[in-house]
């Protein structure tokens, strides 16, 4: 979106693979998952080393999430007290780490932080409004203003494939990061209730650490199929073509951030006219209750989903695809209007540039 508003991007950030970068970035070190003291480490070895980029050569800079906050305040502050222009700080807020939300002095700990570095950030970009609402707004973390930018699909072919005919079972698609131990251990009860009657398709990344026993209870189960990653955006029309219901509960973060968020799925399945199955209660049912779309599940239980997937006949998906075709493209992909309100909102009381475009680092570390 950056990119295609007009925007000169700067990739800086912490590594956790080892395989070849997607492009052209700054390593700042390296982190590890689920290991928050080495992470924090890796961040204070950043900030006092001489990794870190010189903020000014750049109009703004895009931290995400906590731990790189830290770093862009860093970046800013250098850029100031070395003259000439400072850049425009903004906070990209894409989930709320269970850690910012504990009652105890490790939660409020972070919260204070956050607060404090929030004092020299100029806006926050969030992916849900529930993220103000439950978390910025309770604990009044800033004064900063805010930008909704969801996770709608960056591109598209213009001609989505026709509704499949008949398949015999119901296909249920659970696609992306599959994180969610519940989900697991449902669609496992749901389909071992009733052999045959639904079949569940899974593609994307297994979180292992989630879910260590994800291989051997697909591998028992003749109703479940994992099918290995897939290319976004490319792969979205074909995935989507094999199934007739998009999962979209995830109760990894309950209570908290699994309830809060609007996920890729929602905008992936309904671009694709998939009607998606919603956890009653939480921000992502709220939208499609809103859109006339989708199935929700009353209650986290096997039962729950049970209830709702028996009332799926011929008839009944019909009228759930044909709620889902009535929505326009437009709330489910990015167009290139909002790329440039994007851009326009991160320049905002810039003076305009000799630049024809804005100059941008953006550093991308792992989730606090």
């Amino acid at each position: 979106m950056l990119e295609r508003g007009g925007a000169v991007v700067t990739i800086a950030g912490f590594r956790r693979g080892e395989g070849p970068l997607p492009g052209a970035a700054r390593v700042l070190g390296r982190t590890r998952n689920a290991r928050m003291t080495q992470r924090a480490l890796s961040v204070l070895r950043a900030r006092l080393g001489r990794r870190l980029p010189d903020g000014r050569e750049f109009d703004a800079i895009i931290a995400r999430n906590l731990e790189t906050l830290v770093l862009g305040v860093a970046i800013a502050r250098r850029a100031r007290r070395g003259g000439g222009h400072a850049p425009r700080l903004v906070y990209e807020v894409l989930d709320i780490h269970r850690l910012m939300l504990r009652d105890d002095g490790l939660g409020a700990g972070l919260r204070a932080l956050e607060r404090r570095l929030c004092r020299a950030v100029d806006l926050v970009l969030v992916s849900s409004p529930a993220f103000v609402t439950h978390h910025f707004d309770r604990y009044r973390q800033t004064n900063a203003p805010f930008l909704l930018v969801e996770n709608k699909v960056m591109s598209a072919p213009d001609n989505m494939p026709p509704p499949p005919g008949p398949r015999g079972s119901l296909a249920i698609g659970w696609f992306g990061i599959l994180r969610c131990r519940f989900s697991l251990a449902c669609l496992d009860a749901v389909t071992r209730a009733a052999p045959g009657r639904y079949r569940v398709v899974m593609r994307g990344r297994p979180a292992y650490d989630a879910l260590p026993d994800f291989e051997a209870i697909v591998a028992d189960n003749p109703d479940l199929h994992f099918d290995g990653p897939y290319a976004y955006p490319d792969d979205l029309a074909h995935i989507y073509a094999g199934v007739d219901l998009a999962w979209l509960v995830d109760r990894y973060d309950e209570g908290a951030n699994s309830d809060w968020l609007l996920p890729n799925r929602l905008y992936e399945s309904g671009l694709n006219n998939v009607p998606p199955i919603c956890p009653a209660g939480t921000e992502v049912a709220r939208r499609a209750e809103q859109l006339g779309i989708g199935l929700r599940m009353e209650d986290a239980s096997a039962a729950a989903a049970t209830a709702m997937l028996e009332q799926v006949d011929d008839t009944r998906l019909a009228q759930l695809r044909a709620a889902q075709a009535d929505v326009v493209p437009d709330v489910w992909r990015t167009g290139p209007e909002e790329c440039r309100d994007l851009v326009a909102a991160i320049v905002s009381d810039l003076p305009e540039s000799e630049e024809s475009r804005l100059r941008l680092l953006r550093t991308a570390g792992v989730p606090v």
